[in-house]
């Protein structure tokens, strides 16, 4: 009896797990936002300590990429091929602005460790992240998921990337960036 109690136990703790990952999954649905909204404003410090807000970027494309941890294999190849090609991004009148929930000495850090040119915004409280609706929170921990928003010159959200991969994601940006301006001139 004492195992049918225990086996049903482990049954209704593990659905329960399940419903609960099913509703954040149908809560993040409804919380992410759209191509054509506008941007969701912020007020965060960089890794040098500099506050940065969504209007500072008025007049100019922004790739906001969010991203969950510094110094990690995924976060790394990302920065630093936003890095490698930010010339050619800022030639298309773009800037790249990251954000991840871990402080401004890590972003430091980090930033130092490869060069980084752009800034890392330090959203330590989790609130810009959230509100972009790409808020992973694991309990005690909080991350942010590995999207990238494209926002145009007038603060509108252009194109969001939900599935990012980090090995083509500058290039990625930067033919759609492309198609966008020449979509402009016709």
């Amino acid at each position: 009896m004492r195992r049918v109690a225990i086996k049903l136990f482990i049954i209704f703790s593990l659905l329960s797990i399940f419903a609960l990952l099913v509703a954040s999954q149908l809560a993040r649905a409804r919380e992410i936002l759209n191509d054509g909204e506008a941007a969701p404003n912020f007020k965060l410090p960089d890794q040098n300590g500099k506050i940065y807000t969504l209007a500072d970027f008025n007049g100019q494309w922004l790739v906001l990429y969010f991203y969950p941890k510094d110094d990690t294999s995924g976060c790394t190849e990302q920065a630093c091929n936003f890095r490698d090609d930010l010339h050619q991004l800022t030639r298309l009148g773009a800037q790249i602005v990251g954000i991840s929930v871990d402080d401004s000495k890590s972003h430091a850090d980090f930033a130092k460790k490869y060069s980084l040119p752009f800034p890392l915004l330090a959203d330590k409280n989790a609130d810009v992240t959230k509100r972009y609706g790409v808020l992973r929170n694991l309990g005690i921990i909080k991350v942010a998921r590995r999207n990238t928003f494209l926002i145009d010159p007038q603060g509108k959200i252009s194109k969001v990337y939900n599935k990012v991969k980090t090995s083509r994601h500058s290039k990625e940006i930067i033919e759609d960036l492309n198609k966008l301006l020449a979509a402009e001139t016709v």
